[in-house]
């Protein structure tokens, strides 16, 4: 009798001691969840919030592979990244789609978790080269006040990672958090981008431009690369408001701008300066690539008439005044270096201008 209570008292030791030891488990991966809800509700930024995502999230967790689509039907997260000058193509596991087609044959599957196996007919464009190939994953829609905008895909390459009939409350109140903060995060970056954006034209404002050209002038001195300022102006712009109106004019610079816009890199910096002048930052182009993109803008808006709301053709043409930076203003502060690049570029339009218009002039 002793005996067995013994045993028994031994039986409810270890079982003490296992509920205890699980109870710390559990406790250490409640406090590493919300250290990650944390990390992705701090995210003050597309970028972090895609960090935390993809690294801190996928390392902690210990999978192999996260990737996120994202629907964009209207290009506003592509366009704020590329105001960001910042290329999809270089993170892979970013994936954009332009409805729920694009989810193939998982569309309209998407409304709870869908885990199992890897096959790479069905779920191989969810994690596209070079990312590792999972065995096992895990399709968790992000949705937002019943709307999907997107799905998180996590993978391993443990086969019995993700199954079918397993609990999915971790991933789903993941994927809640991430559809919040992406959200918001995606908000915010509108509201930055509504305020360095010209209303009337959609490029650009002065305000970008000037803090861009502060930081590419510091990247390039960095790391070696040639830029470039254009200043462009619209020919006798006045005469267009003066005999056609406000509202015609307004048209010329809408036009003018996406012209201009077309006819540039996706790294290169178009912003309204003012009235009816913009101006253009060349990414690591000297100023023989400089003047060869200003000819191209000139050619570009003048080989076309403008089309105005009521019908009327307009022959439009500008005048391009080109400068890049020197050796000498390695030496100078960045923003004395910025004033006087502009400055320059300011004096070879002048200097088109006084040569008859429609004309390229590079400073010397």
């Amino acid at each position: 009798m002793a005996q067995d209570l013994v045993t028994e008292n031994l039986e409810l030791r270890n079982q003490l001691e296992q509920l205890f030891r699980q109870a710390q488990q559990n406790q250490q991966i409640l406090q590493r969840f919300q250290a990650f809800d944390l990390q992705f509700i701090g995210a003050s930024s597309f970028l972090e919030l895609l960090d935390a995502i993809f690294y801190s999230f996928a390392t902690a967790s210990e999978l192999d592979v996260v990737t996120l689509a994202l629907l964009d039907p209207e290009y506003d997260i592509r366009r704020i990244l590329a105001d960001q000058n910042i290329d999809p193509a270089d993170i892979p596991q970013l994936l954009f789609l332009q409805d729920e087609t694009g989810f193939g044959e998982l569309s309209g599957q998407l409304r709870k978790p869908v885990l199992g196996a890897f096959f790479r007919q069905v779920h191989g464009a969810l994690f596209p080269d070079p990312l590792p190939t999972p065995a096992s994953i895990a399709l968790v829609p992000l949705l937002r006040h019943g709307r999907l905008i997107g799905c998180l895909y996590i993978g391993s390459r443990d086969e019995e990672r993700f199954i079918e009939n397993m609990g999915t409350d971790f991933v789903e109140h993941t994927a809640a958090i991430v559809a919040v903060c992406l959200e918001n995060v995606v908000n915010n970056e509108r509201l930055k981008h509504i305020g360095l954006t010209d209303p009337l034209t959609g490029v650009h404002n002065r305000r970008y431009v000037e803090r861009r050209l502060l930081e590419e002038i510091g990247r390039s001195r960095r790391q070696g690369y040639a830029l470039s300022c254009l200043y462009i102006d619209i020919d006798r712009f006045k005469q267009i408001n003066d005999c056609l109106g406000h509202q015609a004019g307004d048209e010329v610079l809408r036009e003018i701008a996406g012209r201009i816009k077309e006819a540039l890199r996706l790294s290169d910096a178009l912003g309204r300066f003012g009235g009816e002048e913009f101006v253009v930052l060349l990414i690591d182009a000297d100023l023989t690539a400089a003047r060869n993109a200003a000819e191209r803008i000139r050619q570009h808006v003048s080989e076309q008439p403008l089309v105005l709301a009521d019908g009327q053709m307009l022959d439009v043409t500008v005048s391009v005044g080109v400068a890049s930076l020197t050796e000498h203003d390695e030496c100078e502060a960045i923003e004395a270096t910025a004033q006087k690049l502009v400055a320059r570029a300011d004096q070879a339009l002048y200097l088109a201008k006084q040569g008859g218009r429609n004309k390229v002039v590079a400073a010397d």
